[in-house]
């Protein structure tokens, strides 16, 4: 998994059917800092997240499928939880 900031929406009209009622953002992926780190991704949201929160992202196209109770959902990234705090120990 990995830390995101939402940056943005994704508009379709026309989309598989796995995807119907689903909305898919646009995350940057974050460093323990918050910082940006490599490049961005769309990503399947489960927790009604929105533009400039910080959210965990599930990365892993099984697992994914797995949340989404279905092992046909051509799937890679899915939003799991909206981060309310981050105490990065050592720092």
């Amino acid at each position: 998994m990995i830390l995101a900031k939402v940056i943005g929406d994704l508009y379709s009209t026309v989309k598989s059917p796995h995807f119907e009622g689903s909305k898919i953002l646009i995350v940057q992926p974050l460093d323990t800092d918050l910082s940006p780190k490599g490049d961005t991704l769309l990503a399947l949201d489960r927790v009604d997240a929105g533009v400039d929160d910080v959210v965990l992202v599930n990365k892993e196209g099984g697992s994914a499928r797995i949340i989404f109770e279905n092992p046909d959902i051509p799937l890679q990234a899915v939003i799991v939880a909206v981060v309310d705090d981050l105490d990065v120990f050592g720092e």
